[in-house]
């Protein structure tokens, strides 16, 4: 007869253990979901129950009959969108440039990208917001109620993180490859792009993510910089319709929510292998 194994204590509490933590992270978002499903009557009442027998999609209509819900949508998509690709490439190429080649300052620069992810966010809304203005006149395209001025914020703040997480990837990347490349009549910009990109790409997707859900999630930068122009306005400004003088629709409120995770959680199923192997390490010699 076979003796069934039994597991040892310590990793049974390590299991039991990131269950919990599980519930925990997840627990917010079942929520979410499920104030979204609600009738009006039971998110607003005093006893609030963690199920439903009356799920509603009453709310989704409410958000989905919002004007310009869907340009919204786009431009949100725009940003993050542009954000991911501008920042990945400028950051990949930082990233060689830093880790191949010996130049004046590099360790000083190094160092400033740690030192700019250490700066907070709100303390240079105020200056961003004047130099977006003083940009704009020289060039519109960047200028205030512009979506450009929400785009280069937000590539200039995920270069420190996605160059310095970058490094570590090239540096694993050996040397004696691209002398291999190079023997084999492979010159500097096709090692670049087609041989070291593709080790590194688990490393640019993993900063991808950090720079897609700090695009999509964005409300201080829409809130400052797009003014008077709401049709270049985000996702996350959309939620203001429903804060209202006379109560907040927080149903409305947590469907928008909820549609605003979609995407996010799409990216992720995209990504999730590349991710993985990004967070993981990088290529061993």
């Amino acid at each position: 007869m076979r003796v069934p194994r039994i597991r040892k204590p310590w990793r049974l509490v390590a299991e039991a253990t990131a269950l919990l933590v599980a519930a925990v992270v997840a627990f917010p978002l079942y929520w979410m979901v499920l104030s979204a499903l609600k009738p009006a009557g039971e998110v607003q009442s005093t006893e609030p129950r963690p199920w439903t027998l009356h799920p509603s999609l009453d709310a989704f209509r409410r958000v989905l009959d919002q004007e310009d819900f869907g340009r919204y949508f786009l431009n949100s998509l725009l940003v993050a969108g542009t954000v991911v690709i501008a920042s990945a490439l400028i950051a990949f190429l930082a990233a060689t440039a830093v880790t191949r080649f010996k130049f004046r300052f590099r360790t000083t620069l190094l160092v400033m990208f740690l030192v700019a992810q250490m700066v907070p966010v709100e303390a240079l809304t105020i200056p961003m917001f004047f130099l977006m203005r003083d940009m704009g006149e020289t060039v519109p395209a960047i200028g205030l109620n512009t979506l450009g001025s929400l785009i280069l914020p937000h590539i200039a703040f995920s270069l420190p993180f996605a160059i310095w997480m970058l490094r570590g990837f090239v540096r694993a990347v050996p040397e004696s490859l691209e002398e291999q490349a190079a023997l084999d009549g492979a010159s500097r910009t096709r090692f670049l792009w087609q041989i070291l990109f593709p080790l590194v790409l688990p490393g640019l997707v993993a900063t991808s993510v950090f720079s897609f859900i700090s695009a999509w999630n964005d409300f201080l930068f829409a809130r400052t910089f797009i003014i008077s122009d709401t049709e270049n306005s985000t996702l996350p400004m959309a939620l203001l319709v429903f804060f209202k003088d006379e109560g907040n629709d927080w149903g409305g409120i947590m469907a928008a929510s909820t549609l605003m995770t979609i995407p996010v959680l799409i990216f992720f199923v995209l990504v999730q292998r590349r991710l993985v192997s990004g967070l993981g390490g990088a290529v061993k010699e």
